[in-house]
C-alpha cells in the first residue's frame, strides 16, 4: 500500500464569529465519525490539526510569522491514509467535513525514499 496525505483547506475565518460550544462539539463528532470510518478499513495512518501560530523561512534565513491574516487559504489540518491508489485515497475524502464547510482536501503521495 502506498501512504498518501490530505491536506485540508479552508477560508481564513479571522474575522468571523467563533462557534459556539454546542457548533464545536457538532464539528469534532463529524470528524471522528469520517475519520473512525477510514480507520475502520484500516487505511488510517495519522491526523492532527494545525493552530494559526508558525513562521516561514526563506533561502536566505529570514523568518517571517506567519500564516498571516490577509491570506484567504489556510491549512487547518491533515490526515494520512494507506491505499492501493490516488484514486483510493481521493474517494476516502467523501464526507470529509471540510467539505461540507466549502472547503477542500488535497490529496498527495509520498515519495519513496530508499534507504540511505
Amino acid at each position: 500500500m502506498k501512504e498518501f496525505m490530505m491536506l485540508f483547506h479552508s477560508e481564513n475565518t479571522t474575522n468571523d464569529q467563533a462557534p459556539s460550544p454546542e457548533q464545536m462539539q457538532a464539528m469534532v463528532a463529524q470528524w471522528q465519525e469520517w475519520i473512525g470510518g477510514i480507520a475502520g478499513q484500516g487505511k488510517f495512518v495519522s491526523t492532527n490539526a494545525l493552530t494559526p501560530v508558525g513562521a516561514t523561512v526563506d533561502a536566505s534565513g529570514v523568518v517571517t510569522d506567519g500564516p498571516y491574516a490577509e491570506v484567504k487559504e489556510m491549512v487547518g489540518g491533515y490526515l494520512i491514509c494507506k491505499t492501493d491508489s490516488l484514486e483510493d485515497a481521493i474517494k476516502l475524502t467523501e464526507g470529509c467535513p471540510t467539505l461540507g464547510y466549502g472547503g477542500k482536501v488535497e490529496v498527495r503521495e509520498f515519495m519513496e525514499i530508499p534507504d540511505m
